[in-house]
């Protein structure tokens, strides 16, 4: 009996026609980017988050230049953490009592006179720490606020299926700001009056974000359970929301395990110094180029139902490559490991503020967002602060990579007994889209 012959192969028209479906399905989602309004605060944001990247780089660099101490170099991190907590808090309360679009560029006006503080003080040579430290602290409450009304804003200018690809096209423009501010900041500061023109340089940048904050519509807190003050009361009935979700009050404990166990920035400088032959500069940026390289291949992310699940995986995949990162010798094979807990970190982050703004209802957003802002502003200080004191006395390995797999266990185990957590089912909790 003669050989059955080979099936005939597509047309190569019909083969193109199925690859170009597939990398649609992979590459990054733009459709968010057909809503005017939300594409008008993805670009000013997206400026902005380069500005203040640069301004990130310029202040500890001037601090230690005014100080020569490591310590007041920390302090800067410490400084914004106190009104971070109060304000992310506060402000959200307010964000589900007032028109949202009015706090945002409210306290997106005072970090931009923040920034033309912190260049008035460079270009007059005050040469005063405590002066920028105050700053620092003014910037970190104005951020909180406007974070927890912008992240309120977002499900109300894009349909509800488009909430993930919206918070996905935000974390990769905000990881390319990661990778441009540093690299910008480190030109401009080695100019003669170089804090000066860094410091312009985001005056500059940020008033993108005021221009298009200007021209959003009015976005008033609607639904049963609106704050009707700003006060105490309103921040507390946030959090017993969250504190009878578990889906909720999980997503934030597995960030805040992923930020303060496994969150190695502040060994950068001793790994780069100590083990790995220098290259501090592209540690710094690792991170954030993975980010960039998941977010433009992540239109897969908003088809996952299992956000839970998902998240649980992400954080996992950050924390085991973090702790890789800590074990090797070689500059390149710690980038990029560094870069492949980037990718994961991606993934996570737009999972949990996506679990956040689909699940909690409108009124409530704005409290929710501010603890959002709290966690993710907050974690990564505390993280520091923990990989610091761990590093001078346990020395660098126990610091990064035994903390970081000490994180692995502890996430796994906390989804695995949340089991509404792990098996949250994203269609049957997402709410009717609301527009303003």
């Amino acid at each position: 009996m003669p050989p059955t012959p080979p099936a005939p192969s597509p047309p190569a028209p019909a083969l193109r026609t199925r690859l170009t479906e597939r990398m649609r399905g992979v590459a990054v989602d733009t459709r968010p980017l057909q809503h005017p309004i939300f594409r008008r605060l993805l670009i000013g944001q997206s400026a902005a988050y380069v500005g203040t990247m640069v301004t990130d780089v310029t202040i500890p660099v001037q601090v230690y230049g005014l100080s020569r101490s490591s310590l007041f170099v920390g302090l800067t991190g410490v400084a914004g953490l106190v009104p971070l907590v109060v304000f992310g808090l506060y402000g959200g309360a307010v964000a589900d009592r007032f028109d949202r679009r009015t706090l945002y560029l409210a306290s997106a006006s005072l970090t931009w006179v923040v920034t033309l503080a912190l260049l008035f003080q460079a270009v007059a040579d005050v040469r005063s720490v405590p002066l920028i430290l105050g700053l620092v602290a003014v910037q970190a409450g104005a951020f909180a606020v406007s974070s927890a009304a912008r992240g309120a804003i977002i499900p109300r200018i894009v349909p509800t299926p488009l909430v993930p690809a919206a918070n996905t096209l935000y974390f990769t423009a905000g990881n390319v700001g990661q990778v441009a501010g540093p690299l910008i900041a480190g030109v401009l500061i080695s100019l003669p009056n170089g804090y000066s023109w860094a410091y312009g340089a985001d005056a500059i940048l940020f008033s993108l974000l005021l221009y298009s904050a200007l021209r959003l519509p009015s976005v008033k807190p609607i639904g049963d359970g609106a704050a009707t003050t700003g006060g105490l009361r309103s921040v507390l009935d946030g959090l017993r929301f969250i504190t009878a979700a578990p889906v909720l009050w999980m997503s934030f404990a597995v960030d805040i395990a992923a930020m303060t166990l496994a969150m190695p920035t502040a060994l950068f400088p001793q790994a780069a110094q100590t083990r790995l032959g220098g290259g501090v500069g592209l540690l710094y940026s690792a991170i954030a180029i993975g980010s960039v390289a998941a977010g433009l291949f992540s239109g897969w992310i908003g088809r996952v139902r299992r956000q839970g699940r998902a998240l649980t995986i992400a954080v996992v995949a950050w924390a085991t490559a973090v702790a890789l990162a800590g074990t090797v010798h070689q500059l390149f094979a710690a980038a990029a490991l560094l870069a492949a807990a980037g990718a994961a970190d991606l993934v996570s982050a737009v999972y949990r503020q996506t679990i956040l703004q689909t699940y909690a209802p409108d009124a409530l957003r704005g409290r929710l967002q501010g603890v959002f802002t709290v966690v993710v502003a907050g974690g990564p200080r505390l993280g520091d602060l923990r990989a610091g004191a761990m590093a001078s006395t346990t020395g660098l390995g126990l610091a990064w990579t035994g903390s970081s797999l000490l994180c692995v266990v502890v996430v796994i185990a906390g989804a695995l007994l949340v089991r509404p957590f792990w098996h949250y089912d994203v269609p049957a909790a997402l709410p009717a889209p609301s527009q303003p």
